[in-house]
């Protein structure tokens, strides 16, 4: 360490620079307006986001939906990206092709990539019905006809009437789909599986409920030709038309498992190799999940849902063991294919996955994602910007310290890690820096009121003072001769980032000009009768105790 309290980078020679830290961004929330203006709101958006430590977003379905106020789930036509007159209009709910396109280049000039949300697994919103021959299954066990063969008229057909042929001369019809919801001779709803020549469900897929191949909608069925055919060609057209950095696929445990392959090989040969990609293979089982990612040569990664779910448990539990927190979780077993995440648009409040996280561990466990050595850490929208649920809005999560998080991943989480997960109710670690990142960085955290941890932080920091960056702790720990400091964590229920004083780019902390979304404002003046300025972040009081008002 110098005189001046900087610590002095190792020589150059012999070493290779450090792989900077990067996060990815779910870039919306269930319940974004439908105003149609989401694309230009995350196109101003990406300056600032750059600067918090956010460098890839995951936008949101952008292909044409049934109606403008579907998120893109319901997806209609994946050639029309918000270009033709269809379901309702030109724009899809988040805005139009042009839209779209400005927002890719403004992120892009800012040093953002975008990672596509794409819908292969059904369409909705069809042009007209079909007629038919099909059994109705057992919801609960697909692989059970529970009646003879009949013919009903399903929503099966699909013109694109507004597109024509343009880009695509492919017309979907009955014998595309494996399956569908809905008899429109006679309104009733059942899962009725399509018959014909060869036809059933996938045998690639999950085995939950017998078969999971269908889930909802018109189901496509990949063992015919012109469906592989047309998707290969989309997601070839698609990335000529959009510079995209990686792909988010839905529902992936709902299609053939056989043809994803296919498709990320016809992508390496034709576009070129070197994506992301994750896949939504929501399963609460780690062998189901390690399964998946071994029959995808390691290509693919997944969605940490297992840690989601220790997560929800422990802060809901009095008193539970955080050294527990990583047990049979992705992130523990194939760190490098994980996906780390608190909430997404599934499992945020009133959504049919809710796992509900109680308020003050939120920030507690986007500590455990941003600033350890393994996983890829996923923001989530909604807990950056708040979720604009009209029955049960919530405000931004983490106290508003959730930007001050993320750039203490991008500055300081480097080197070794050491873990003093020794206490139930009291964990810690420490990251040592590196030669090119050198700073590092210690984290505590309690789930039973104030405490502190004896910690290792390196010798040649001895004499260095620090301090947390979020605030929460008032105090200054001195680091001692023998690298170890005792780092305190607040009364209540909280955390606490310690960083030395003197790191550079501390003096961005608690001053990130980071704004509120305009819905969070208007709520705020409507519910609490104050402007939407950055102070209104201390009404969020952290340390907390827990509430049953769960966020």
């Amino acid at each position: 360490m110098e005189s001046n309290g900087t610590v002095r980078p190792l020589p150059t020679d012999g070493h290779q620079a450090t792989q900077e830290n990067f996060t990815m961004m779910e870039a919306f929330e269930w319940y974004v307006p439908a105003d149609q203006k989401h694309w230009q709101r995350l196109r101003k958006a990406a300056p600032g986001l750059k600067a918090i430590g956010i460098d890839n977003l995951w936008v949101p379905p952008g292909c044409k939906g049934s109606s403008q106020q579907g998120n893109g789930y319901d997806i209609y036509d994946l050639y029309d990206l918000g270009e033709f007159d269809q379901k309702g209009g030109v724009s899809t709910k988040w805005g139009t092709r042009e839209d779209l396109i400005q927002l890719v280049k403004s992120a892009n000039d800012a040093g953002v990539g975008i990672y596509w949300d794409a819908v292969l697994n059904q369409k909705a919103g069809a042009d007209r019905t079909e007629r038919c021959q099909v059994v109705e299954v057992d919801p609960n066990d697909r692989t059970r006809a529970t009646t003879d063969a009949y013919s009903i008229d399903g929503w099966l057909g699909f013109d694109f009437p507004g597109r024509g042929n343009k880009y695509s001369t492919q017309k979907y019809h009955w014998y595309h789909f494996t399956g569908t919801d809905y008899n429109n001779a006679n309104g009733k709803s059942a899962i009725y599986r399509i018959l014909g020549d060869g036809k059933d469900w996938s045998q690639f897929v999950d085995k939950e409920k017998g078969n999971y191949d269908y889930l909802m909608f018109a189901d496509l069925d990949y063992t015919h030709p012109e469906v592989e055919a047309d998707v290969q060609a989309w997601s070839v057209w698609l990335c000529n038309q959009i510079p995209i950095k990686g792909i988010r696929f839905d529902a992936i445990k709902h299609f053939s498992e056989e043809f994803l392959k296919s498709l990320v090989e016809h992508l390496d040969t034709h576009v070129g190799p070197g994506w992301f990609l994750v896949g939504e293979f929501w399963e609460d089982s780690l062998d189901a999940m390690t399964t998946y990612i071994r029959n995808m040569q390691h290509k693919f990664s997944l969605f940490d849902a297992p840690l989601v779910y220790n997560f929800s448990s422990i802060s809901n539990t009095p008193n539970a063991d955080l050294t527990r927190v990583f047990q049979d979780t992705l992130v523990a077993n194939e760190p490098y294919n994980a996906v780390t995440l608190v909430m997404n648009h599934d499992t945020q409040p009133a959504q049919a996955l809710a796992a509900p996280i109680n308020p003050f561990f939120t920030p507690l466990a986007y500590a455990l994602i941003l600033l350890r050595d393994s996983g890829y850490p996923c923001v989530f929208y909604g807990d950056l910007y708040g979720i604009k649920d009209p029955k049960n809005p919530f405000p931004p999560s983490c106290g508003g310290k959730l930007p001050d998080l993320c750039l203490a991943r991008k500055l300081y989480a480097y080197g070794e890690q050491k873990d003093y997960f020794d206490r139930p109710q009291c964990i810690g670690w420490t990251r040592l820096g590196t030669w090119d990142r050198p700073w590092g960085l210690a984290v505590v955290m309690s789930n039973a009121g104030p405490e502190e941890k004896w910690m290792e932080v390196g010798k040649e920091r001895a004499g260095s003072v620090w301090t947390d960056v979020l605030r929460w702790e008032q105090s200054r720990v001195t680091i001692q001769q023998n690298g170890w400091g005792m780092f305190p964590c607040p009364g209540g229920m909280s955390m606490a980032i310690w960083v030395d004083e003197k790191a550079e780019g501390r003096e961005r902390f608690g001053k990130l000009q980071f704004p509120l979304s305009e819905w969070f404002v208007d709520w705020l003046v409507k519910e609490e009768g104050t402007t939407g300025s950055l102070e209104i972040r201390g009404q969020f009081q952290f340390p907390m105790t827990p509430t049953k008002n769960y966020r």
